[in-house]
C-alpha cells in the first residue's frame, strides 16, 4: 500500500505531498504577495489612460483586362478600343500602403480635422491635433523617465533665442495647420505627428486586397470620428495614385482638343470668306486657292476630330481608372476601453501568487544555500591564512 502511495506522490524524484504541505505551511506569504500585487495594480490601473480602439474593414477594386462591360461597348460605337486602357499596370502594390500611411504630408492632412466629444468639462470640439496635444495622456512614469532628457531640453532652450522666438509663434500656427510644410516641422509637431502614426495600425490581406485598419483614441467619440477620416483620406490619396497619370493624358488631350478646334473654326472661316468674295471668278488661279482652303480645311476637321476622339477615350480612361472602395465593416462606436482595471488586477495577482509559490518552493532554499557556501568558502579562506 505504501508502494503504490510512493508511486502516486512522487513523480522522478519530486514529492508533490511535501511541496504542497511547503505551500500551506507558508501561507502567509503567498497571501502578502498578492497584497502588494494588489497596491501595484490598483496603482497601474488609475495611472494608465483607457483607449478605445475602432476597426474598419474595406475592399479596393482590382483592375483585370476585360473589355470594360457596357462602358466598353459605348466607346466601341465611337471607334475607341479600351481593351489596353484597363490593364493594371497603375494600381497601387499593398506593399506601398504602409508608406501612404506613415507619410508626413499623410499625417499633417489630420492636424486640422475637426473632433467633438463630451468630458467632465461638457462639449468640446477642437483640432485633432489639440486633442493629441492637449487630452491624449500617458500614465506618470513616462514622465519621471522622460524628466533628465526634458529638464537638458528646458535648460538648452533658455540659451536658444531662436526656440524662444518659434514658441511665442506656436498660437498663431495652430491657425494654420493646414498649410504646414512638411519639411519644417518644430519639434511639437513632429511629437504629435509620430504619436498620430502610432494610433494608426493597419495590415492588408495581400490576396484579397482587403484593408484592416484600427485607429486608437482616449475618447470613444474620437476614435470612431478619425477612423471615419482615415477611411476617406486614404481613398483619396489611393484614387489620386490610381488616376494621376489618366488625369494628365486628359488634361493634354483637352488642350490638343481646344487648339484643334480653333484652327478648324479659322480655316473654315477663311474658306467661307474667301468662297462669298470669289464666287464668279473661274480661273485656275482662283481654283487653286479655294481647292488649297478646302484642303486645309479638311486637314483640320480631320485634327479635331481625331483631338475629340482622343478626348473621349482620355475620359473612359479616367473612368475605369478610379478605384471603387467598398467599406465592408464600417466604424462602429467602442462602448468598452483598454486596459481593463479588472484584468490588470487579475494579472498582477495570478503573477504575484506564481512568483511567491516559486520563491518558496526553490527560490528562498537556492538563496540560503548559496549563502552557506559562500560562509564556508569564507571560513576556508580565512583557516588557510591562519595556517600560513
Amino acid at each position: 500500500m505504501e508502494t503504490q502511495e510512493n508511486k502516486v506522490v512522487e513523480f522522478d524524484g519530486i514529492d508533490f505531498r511535501a511541496l504542497f504541505r511547503k505551500l500551506i505551511d507558508n501561507w502567509k506569504v503567498i497571501l502578502k504577495w498578492c497584497g502588494v500585487a494588489v497596491v501595484l495594480a490598483l496603482i497601474a490601473g488609475f495611472s494608465i489612460p483607457k483607449e478605445y480602439t475602432v476597426t474598419s474593414r474595406m475592399a479596393l477594386e482590382s483592375s483585370s483586362g476585360g473589355g470594360g462591360g457596357t462602358l466598353s461597348s459605348l466607346a466601341g460605337l465611337a471607334g475607341i478600343n479600351l481593351g489596353s486602357l484597363t490593364s493594371s499596370s497603375d494600381m497601387m502594390s499593398p506593399d506601398l500602403y504602409p508608406e501612404v500611411l506613415n507619410s508626413t504630408p499623410f499625417v499633417l492632412e489630420l492636424f486640422p480635422k475637426t473632433v467633438s466629444f463630451e468630458d467632465k468639462k461638457g462639449k468640446q470640439e477642437m483640432t485633432y491635433y489639440e486633442f493629441i496635444r492637449d487630452h491624449t495622456h500617458k500614465p506618470w512614469w513616462n514622465k519621471v523617465l522622460h524628466a533628465p532628457s526634458s529638464l537638458l531640453g528646458w535648460f538648452l532652450g533658455l540659451f536658444s533665442r531662436h526656440e524662444k522666438e518659434a514658441d511665442a509663434e506656436k498660437p498663431s500656427s495652430l491657425a494654420n495647420l493646414a498649410s504646414i510644410d512638411p519639411a519644417h516641422l518644430d519639434m511639437e509637431q513632429v511629437g504629435v505627428a509620430e504619436e498620430m502614426r502610432r494610433r494608426i495600425i493597419w495590415s492588408v490581406d495581400k490576396k484579397t486586397s482587403v484593408i484592416r485598419l484600427a485607429v486608437k483614441a482616449q475618447n470613444p467619440d474620437v476614435a470612431e470620428q478619425m477612423c471615419a477620416e482615415v477611411i476617406t483620406l486614404l481613398q483619396k490619396y489611393l484614387t489620386d495614385y490610381r488616376t494621376e497619370k489618366a488625369r494628365r493624358d486628359l488634361a493634354y488631350y483637352e488642350q490638343l482638343y481646344d487648339e484643334a478646334k480653333a484652327d478648324y473654326y479659322q480655316a473654315q472661316q477663311k474658306y467661307a470668306n474667301y468662297q462669298d468674295r470669289n464666287q464668279s471668278i473661274i480661273s485656275q488661279r482662283g481654283k487653286s486657292d479655294q481647292e488649297r482652303l478646302r484642303n486645309e480645311m479638311s486637314l483640320a476637321f480631320s485634327l479635331y476630330n481625331s483631338c475629340a476622339q482622343q478626348v473621349q477615350t482620355g475620359k473612359a480612361k479616367l473612368q475605369l481608372a478610379t478605384p471603387v472602395f467598398t467599406v465592408i465593416d464600417p466604424p462602429q462606436y467602442p462602448y468598452f476601453g483598454k486596459p481593463r482595471k479588472i484584468t490588470i488586477l487579475f494579472l498582477f495577482v495570478f503573477f504575484a501568487a506564481i512568483l511567491s509559490c516559486l520563491w518558496i518552493l526553490w527560490g528562498h532554499d537556492a538563496i540560503a544555500s548559496l549563502r552557506k557556501e559562500d560562509k564556508k568558502e569564507q571560513e576556508t579562506v580565512e583557516e588557510d591564512g591562519s595556517q600560513a
